[in-house]
């Protein structure tokens, strides 16, 4: 099949790649694109520099990318997953790999350990009042740095020649703009992003496990049953 991701604007990753391996094509879409805040990402920064934090949670790889080459030390690091840990690897940062792809394991992965520690989160300026309250619940400190913003591009999604749309987050949903064609397959990468498509009235058709490779799974799982492969 081919697959629309969509994927903030000139931030486009090695999806075509990695879509291959589960035998299909794809390209990438863009409802949003990212204004990053220099001051917020300094005053992250100099944070870190001043040793204030205990442990640091990347729950992207954007801010993964922006701020692994200015970081000159680290406490404990946690990615969300591997793309997130490759981009910190890069830059020979050690870092842990929570075993889903979603915020809500991170205070289940730290279990006791968080309990009166710093925890710094560089991310998008979106609230993730469930991150927040789950440390807080924890007795660990929390301290969101929102180190750029997501905004709609407002382009009208090409999906002319495209047999299925895979959305990667909910606001790469909710601030699309896109015309279903009856014939195209809908995709959630995760069920936070299907919940949400739900609410809007749109029934995905395959929902993955937060990653493109789990989305790919259960798309070949789909089609499997639907007698397509």
């Amino acid at each position: 099949m081919k697959i629309a991701v969509t994927r903030l604007l000139g931030k486009e990753k090695n999806d075509a790649e990695r879509c291959a391996l589960f035998g299909h094509t794809c390209y990438s879409v863009h409802p949003l694109c990212s204004k990053i805040k220099k001051n917020e990402i300094a005053h992250f920064i100099e944070a870190v520099d001043h040793n204030e934090f205990d442990c640091l949670f990347f729950t992207s790889a954007l801010p993964a990318k922006i701020i692994a080459p200015l970081l000159h030390r680290f406490p404990r690091v946690i990615a969300i997953g591997p793309q997130t840990a490759k981009e910190l690897r890069q830059y020979e940062i050690t870092c842990e790999t929570l075993t889903s792809f979603y915020s809500r394991d991170f205070v289940p992965y730290l279990g006791d350990w968080i309990k009166g520690k710093h925890i710094g989160i560089p991310r998008a300026d979106v609230p993730n009042p469930e991150l927040i309250d789950a440390i807080t619940g924890a007795r660990g400190i929390p301290h969101e740095f929102r180190c750029y913003g997501l905004e709609p591009t407002g382009e009208s999604l090409i999906l002319d020649n495209a047999n299925a749309i895979l959305f990667t987050s909910v606001m790469s949903f909710t601030k699309a703009v896109w015309t279903r064609k009856p014939d195209l397959l809908v995709m959630a990468i995760g069920d936070i992003t299907a919940a949400a498509m739900r609410v809007a009235g749109v029934t995905p058709a395959v929902v993955g496990d937060g990653s493109l490779e789990g989305s790919m799974i259960a798309l070949n799982d789909y089609l499997t049953r639907q007698g397509s492969v």
